[in-house]
């Protein structure tokens, strides 16, 4: 056998994105790129600010000595006290260094945490729909997924949540704006999320963590604002990237940030430093922790993105699709007019049009649109959209 049976199983049911991306390079292949509409995976399709490449050629240029050198496995000082500074801005704790972890990217930053706080077979509880790498992520270090419902408009069910904490639950991770549906926590929302692990977290004896994944915080609509889960709880840790607002996803960087009250934080943020180190990431890319700190508040122009958002609302509405308005992050998360929304995607492939069902994502009965894409893309699949809408 040439793979663990582990990996096997793992390949067999692997992300619907991938799936999903995967078939659009074979349809593209068969049929040309025009002719394909791929709406499967969430990468940015906007160029970095201009901003971006001058640091970029600023850096390249700097005769200094060591600047590719390894360094402490939490990131540069500079790097981290300006992220610090930054957070500063809008969270009410104040951050230093010390509360800072620069990391390969959200991805593996929300690793970073999991391996550092995560006993064998402890719980994470997590509101669906959700972004399923999540689970990987978990099995990584030995946690388990323990998934909620939602209420109809995507936020918190608290019945749900309470129901799920138990003596094994050792954090609740949430995703805001969320991937797939653009659901933004309110701050009421937050404080009762703090409130409530505040209560298990001293029925327990031990504290029940909320991570936040945050790397589209920037991308919001319509005058909303993220609310800080700093704000609402203190056993907090947030992990982000600049994969979406800077239109960096291949250049993996990113950070974890621990709330400066967190409990023995000492023993948390050096759990955190050796986990950056022993899984292989070692440290975050020199060059760009050294790019970010002079980028912290860039984004890409997010009118483009609400632009769209707005265009496909309206065109689906028009066609019969039943939609929640997303408040941020780049996606649609549309009901199917049939049960099986796995079925309902079939049928958009054969108008070669790439989604993926909302099974993926633990949310069934839907689809995810991924609307950081051409206009061409956007225009050139509407009339299938409407064709396949009417079929049913």
């Amino acid at each position: 056998m040439s793979v663990s049976n582990k990996i096997r199983g793992a390949i067999e049911k692997s992300s619907w994105i991938r799936k999903m991306f995967e078939e659009g390079a074979r349809r593209k292949a068969q049929y040309g790129a025009d002719k394909v509409f791929d709406f499967s995976l969430g990468n940015p399709n906007l160029e970095p600010p201009s901003k971006v490449k001058a640091v970029f050629e600023d850096l390249v240029r700097d005769p200094r000595e060591g600047q590719h050198a390894y360094m402490s496995n939490a990131g540069l000082v500079e790097t981290r006290q300006a992220v610090a500074d930054y957070l500063n801005t809008f969270n009410e704790p104040r951050f230093s260094a010390d509360d800072i972890v620069m990391t390969v990217g959200a991805g593996g930053a929300l690793n970073v945490v999991l391996k550092t706080i995560l006993n064998p077979e402890e719980e994470v509880v997590i509101p669906k729909p959700y972004f399923v790498e999540y689970n990987f992520y978990l099995d990584n270090h030995q946690g388990v997924p323990r998934l909620v419902e939602t209420q109809p408009d995507f936020s918190f069910n608290f019945d749900a949540m309470e129901a799920a904490i138990n003596e094994k639950t050792r954090a609740v991770l949430i995703n805001s704006p969320n991937n797939p549906t653009g659901k933004v926590y309110r701050a009421e929302e937050l404080k009762e999320l703090g409130r409530l692990m505040t209560h298990y977290s001293g029925k327990f004896g031990q504290p029940i963590y909320l991570i936040s994944d945050e790397p589209y915080r920037k991308i919001v609509y319509d005058g909303i604002s993220v609310p800080s889960v700093f704000d609402a709880y203190p056993e907090t840790f947030v992990v982000t990237s600049f994969s979406k607002d800077l239109s960096l996803p291949g250049e993996r960087i990113g950070y974890a940030a621990v709330h400066p009250e967190i409990s023995d934080k000492a023993m948390v943020v050096a759990g955190m430093v050796l986990c950056n180190r022993v899984l292989g990431y070692v440290n975050a890319p020199a060059m760009m922790q050294r790019a970010i700190a002079r980028l912290l508040k860039e984004s890409v122009d997010i009118s483009i993105y609400q632009r769209k958002r707005d265009r496909l609302c309206e065109a689906l509405t028009s066609f019969g699709y039943d939609i929640m308005k997303p408040e941020g992050a780049f996606y649609l998360f549309p009901k199917t007019p049939i049960a099986d929304d796995v079925a309902f995607v079939a049928a958009l492939q054969d108008e070669n049009i790439l989604t993926v069902p909302g099974t993926g994502f633990g949310g069934p009965g839907h689809f995810r649109i991924a609307y950081c894409v051409s206009d061409q893309v956007i225009e050139g699949a509407l009339p299938g959209f409407e064709r396949v809408n009417k079929k049913y």
